[in-house]
């Protein structure tokens, strides 16, 4: 089996281009997968029967969270490790490894629709103004925040820019999106003297601590800021905010798209400002506007009840 997973890892690498970090979870997804089908005695494809996925996947409801104690495991994680197994199985039929797809019946647990969490515009000021200061290391997180909320860019692929991807002399930022999908966005005016300043005044100070690096975010060591730390810069800021909600990397994509289609943005154009392959995806922010129309309505409306 491990043969066969590193067959289907190879296939999704060549054929689809998935970034290193879904490959990764695809690994984890496949790793649990083929330790439990030894324990279960079965040593090869053609031993795996529907009735053996479907008690995999019914195992996997009954696991604990990584890292919490008494927690199952999300509806989202058995979901993702269903879709994983799904896929394998699909390819190892296309590739003739089995005679027939035993997970082609096999339903992933249906999820419950949640809604983006946001903040208001109001509250992402205050986020953002939190992370003042003139020292170096206070111009390098406002530019990331600004940044952040500016492009609607994950975290992974802001902490993955280099300088050459932020242009000195326009307005606009090439993203490297899942895929390797590569998306033009444009940045603000607050976004754009924020990084100007850290570009001037901080990188050249940090890029001398370390190897040279053509990363456009750096740590205090030099080296390219990783996920982890841009995380804490966006805590940190949280706290001195004052924020008693969570807020997380993703807090901040949320937000630019809630707020673009508030104001009045196609969902069309936002959908490629997200690098979303599909417009269902984006659609889900149109609710949040739309919850919080009603919610203004039945406030302010004599008549709304």
């Amino acid at each position: 089996m491990d043969e066969l997973i590193d067959g289907y890892l190879r296939h999704l690498t060549i054929e689809r281009g998935l970034s290193a970090n879904t490959l990764a979870a695809y690994r984890r997804d496949l790793e649990r997968y083929a330790a439990w089908l030894a324990s279960a005695g079965i040593r090869g494809p053609g031993e795996i029967g529907e009735t053996a996925i479907g008690e995999f996947t019914r195992q996997l409801q009954t696991l604990a969270e990584p890292g919490v104690e008494a927690s199952p495991l999300a509806a989202t994680s058995v979901a993702r490790i269903v879709s994983s197994v799904r896929g394998l199985h699909r390819f190892l039929a296309e590739e003739g490894a089995t005679d027939a797809n035993p997970a082609r019946e096999v339903k992933p647990p249906k999820l419950a629709m949640r809604l983006p969490k946001a903040i208001s515009i109001g509250q992402m000021t205050t986020l953002l103004e939190a992370t003042g200061g003139d020292d170096p290391q206070s111009l390098r997180d406002r530019a990331l925040l600004e940044l952040l909320y500016a492009t609607g860019a994950r975290v992974s692929e802001v902490v993955a820019l280099n300088v050459d991807d932020v242009g000195a002399d326009d307005d606009f930022v090439r993203v490297v999106g899942k895929g390797s999908k590569q998306r033009i966005v444009p940045v603000g005016s607050f976004a754009r003297a924020a990084l100007d300043a850290y570009l001037v005044r901080v990188r050249p100070l940090y890029s001398v601590r370390g190897r040279s690096t053509p990363a456009l975010f750096l740590g205090l060591r030099g080296d390219r800021l990783s996920r982890q730390g841009a995380w804490l810069v966006i805590q940190a800021a949280a706290r001195r905010a004052g924020f008693e909600t969570h807020i997380s990397p993703h807090t901040f994509r949320h937000s630019f798209a809630t707020h673009l289609i508030t104001g009045g943005a196609d969902v069309r154009v936002v959908q490629d400002l997200l690098g979303h392959s599909s417009v269902t995806t984006t659609q889900i922010y149109t609710q949040v506007t739309a919850d919080t129309l009603r919610d203004m309505y039945q406030t302010a409306h004599p008549r709304a009840r």
